[in-house]
């Protein structure tokens, strides 16, 4: 018996690594900007994430919507993590770039970004029935998914795509 994991245990290895860094690393991006810089609380900011399918009364849920706005976090990173790996190991144009020189940070300066846009123009408005909301708040998340959510996202991911 050989030592090499079979191709679908590499990948979800893959997907495990990428989902929880980059649940992990945009989790405590979005805390520490709630609570240092919007004077909000760690309970709040993931009341709000629940609040986006429980509605305004996730705001009065206790630790049980903080927990529902968590675990909505991680699914959402586990599912953009997932669409980058189906992406990256069948688009060559993605493996290229990935395979160039900065390779990860340019995928990643695109990825992170486009997740953000994505969220916060399409999803989110489409869930709570009201337009997107652009502020200067808006573009620090912009801004901060490239290195919070795309270069953990894309560095995990990546490992083992061969250009």
């Amino acid at each position: 018996m050989g030592t090499d994991a079979p191709l679908g245990d590499d990948r979800l290895k893959r997907l495990l690594l990428a989902g929880l860094l980059t649940a992990v690393s945009d989790g405590l991006f979005a805390t520490v900007q709630s609570v240092f810089f919007y004077r909000s609380t760690f309970a709040r900011l993931w009341q709000g994430v629940a609040s986006v399918l429980l509605g305004p009364a996730a705001f009065q849920g206790g630790t049980r919507t903080v927990a529902i706005g968590l675990l909505m976090h991680v699914l959402v990173a586990f599912t953009w993590s997932a669409i980058f790996i189906f992406l990256a190991l069948r688009w060559a144009a993605v493996r290229r770039v990935l395979a160039s020189p900065w390779g990860v940070v340019k995928v990643a300066a695109v990825y992170g970004p486009f997740i953000w846009m994505v969220m916060s123009l399409l999803v989110i408005p489409v869930l709570v029935h009201r337009p997107p909301s652009v502020s200067l708040r808006w573009l620090y998340q912009l801004i901060g998914h490239f290195p919070f959510v795309g270069l953990p996202l894309v560095a995990m991911g990546a490992r083992g795509v061969k250009g």
